[in-house]
């Protein structure tokens, strides 16, 4: 008889329940991790350009477009980078809206790319003053705008229909991050005249980490085409529109994670987008409820708020990462803190993907005893309560019940 021998692994060191309440990656439903299971398909062979194929139908709506849809194996930070090495030439200028971490980070892949790198700066937490964006292109020229949708780092939506009209007309390309806002933000890619999305896997759309997308409107493409662009081979986007006419990709694709991909789509779509949309919302509303009435404010003051993340103020006298921790350690909830100026200042948990009602009343139960444990003072049962209450009047306007993604 052959003997195994049994090793540890990481999993086994997992607190149980481990409840992963992130703003991503977010929990995966049974039955996309099953997708991911099922035969390893020829990535040139006919099925595969099924199911391709069944995912760009199935995202075009999410997106609000027409384009095509480019997938690759790579996270929405490999997006961020394809998205500038396609546009840019070398030594062209690019305008970062900055108004939280993730749009710093742009700034930061456009300066190790070599690009002429100009940021507008915005108030944390605050929206994207449309004025100054206008100012500053008045004052210089530019290849390309970037902005972040949904600001996880802060839970600020930005305004792309003001953005997409002011710059609609001009020659520079309007590029959106939207790994954290896809699927639970509202976004129309061609209403709003929005050039370039790019976006990832493993936050609304309820899939593991390592799938990227991006979609290209008529503007977008032409840059791309020139020859003078950044040095590119994997992340050709001529090379992946080319293979895409032919609902193939031009290098060998995760297709285990488009499996998946396209079973949460047809989970999104049977709930309806619409649906799915108003979910998100009365859940991040209930959270950030529940959250002040424990003493954990919204620090979002933006007028657009996510719907995919909820980042609330710790009170004096506490550390974010207290609390994170103390989540953990007692009921093996993971949310986050912050890795950045709002450090121990903020918690963040995410709203978005296969989530209940019940999801965001255990959230606040812990939380509330959490607080009550470091010595905040806590009327327990107030933040459910309070959620409890926004629940209900999201449910009354939208004339049903708030329910989980459609299993």
């Amino acid at each position: 008889m052959i003997e195994v021998a049994m090793t540890r692994t990481a999993a086994d060191d997992l607190p149980d329940p481990y409840r992963l309440r992130l703003p991503g990656p977010t929990a995966v439903p049974e039955r996309v991790r099953a997708a991911m299971a099922r035969p390893v398909l020829n990535h040139r062979g006919p099925e595969f350009r099924g199911q391709l194929a069944t995912a760009e139908r199935l995202l075009q709506p999410i997106l609000g477009t027409e384009n095509s849809v480019l997938l690759f194996g790579c996270s929405g930070t490999g997006m961020m980078e394809a998205a500038l090495l396609n546009l840019l030439a070398p030594g062209e200028r690019l305008l970062c809206i900055v108004h939280g971490q993730f749009g710093e980070r742009f700034a930061a892949i456009g300066e190790a790319l070599g690009a002429v790198v100009d940021r507008v700066e915005m108030e944390w937490g605050q929206g994207v003053d449309i004025s100054a964006v206008a100012a500053r292109l008045e004052a210089a020229h530019y290849r390309a705008i970037t902005v972040i949708h949904n600001e996880s780092s802060t839970g600020a939506v930005a305004d792309l229909a003001a953005l997409g009209t002011l710059l609609r007309d001009r020659p520079e390309i309007l590029v959106v991050d939207s790994v954290s806002g896809l699927g639970a933000v509202p976004m129309r890619q061609d209403e709003w005249g929005v050039d370039v999305v790019v976006s990832a896997s493993q936050k609304a759309l309820m899939c593991p980490p390592g799938l990227g997308l991006v979609s290209l409107g008529a503007k977008a493409r032409a840059v791309v085409a020139r020859h003078t662009a950044m040095p590119r081979f994997y992340f050709d986007f001529r090379r992946a529109l080319e293979s895409a006419s032919k609902a193939e990709t031009p290098f060998t694709p995760p297709t285990a994670h488009v499996a998946a991909l396209v079973e949460a789509l047809e989970m999104i779509h049977a709930e309806g987008m619409e649906a799915a949309l108003t979910r998100h919302q009365a859940l991040s509303t209930a959270l950030r409820a529940g959250g002040a009435a424990i003493g954990l404010p919204d620090f979002t003051r933006a007028p657009l708020r996510s719907s995919s993340v909820v980042v609330l103020s710790v009170p004096p006298g506490l550390l974010g990462g207290a609390i994170v921790r103390t989540m953990r350690e007692r009921y093996g909830s993971v949310i986050a803190g912050a890795r950045n100026r709002l450090a121990d200042r903020v918690i963040r948990i995410g709203t978005m993907g296969f989530l209940a009602p019940g999801d965001i009343l255990t959230d606040l139960q812990q939380l509330e005893e959490v607080l009550a444990g470091l010595g905040h003072p806590v009327e327990v049962g107030a933040g459910v309560a309070a959620a409890a209450r926004s629940l209900h009047a999201s449910a009354r306007e939208a004339g049903k019940t708030v329910v989980r993604a459609a299993s």
